[in-house]
């Protein structure tokens, strides 16, 4: 499965069409028909990308995304039939990654998924099950919540996060983390992963993202 697709479409003819053209892309798919409960599932199913519909019952498109917002950076395409420009930009404000306006075609909706999955996988967002890493903002959060990086701890948690399993010694984890010519001990980069280790257990105290190799290094491996 290239990944789980929710649909928030109150419109039962709409969304199964846009589910059957999302699942013969190769993608899971679930449906929600109103906004009450959308941010809910959202933070237990971790969706890879959100189809929302602006006009629904309960809790309307705009409110639901600025509740997401609140926790998870999840791609959100928003879904309108309205075309005032003020209805556009307020729901990229509210951080939404892009819109598309009905009437449309399944096809394009599917192209649009793809090229937003495609921009948040590109290397500037780092996704590893609750982690999601922002690298426009530096902003680490776990659980959607944020973690309180400083740059270079940052750097040293998406540098292990991006190559999940692999281990870095502790000479190329300097020579990723710092671009210029000074002097970094072992025991900086040690003192940079404890305290690594006690933010992310601040948040999941079980969570061991971070895991020590014997005599060689460092690697990151998911929670799943």
């Amino acid at each position: 499965m290239n990944g789980l697709i929710l649909v928030v479409e109150d419109e039962p003819k709409l969304a199964a069409l846009l589910a059957d053209y999302l699942k013969a892309s190769n993608y899971e798919v679930s449906i929600l028909d109103e906004g009450s409960g959308v941010a809910d599932w959202v933070r237990e199913n971790k969706p890879d990308l959100i189809l929302l519909d602006i006009m629904l019952p309960g809790r309307d498109g705009m409110e639901v995304c600025k509740d997401i917002r609140i926790f998870s950076r999840v791609p959100i395409i928003m879904v309108t039939a309205r075309v005032e420009e003020i209805d556009r930009l307020l729901g990229l404000e509210l951080g939404a990654d892009d819109y598309i306006c009905k009437p449309f075609s399944p096809r394009e909706v599917v192209a649009r998924v793809k090229a937003v999955l495609r921009r948040a996988q590109d290397g500037r967002t780092i996704r590893a099950d609750s982690l999601v890493m922002d690298e426009h903002t530096y902003r680490a959060t776990l659980h959607g919540r944020d973690l309180g990086l400083t740059a270079v701890e940052f750097k040293l948690l998406r540098l292990l996060a991006a190559h999940p399993g692999r281990v870095f010694n502790r000479r190329q984890i300097m020579e990723k983390i710092y671009r210029d010519d000074r002097f970094v001990s072992d025991r900086t980069i040690d003192s940079h992963i404890k305290k690594l280790r006690r933010k992310i257990e601040t948040i999941e105290p079980s969570a061991l993202l971070i895991h020590s190799v014997y005599s060689v290094g460092y690697k990151f491996e998911p929670l799943t």
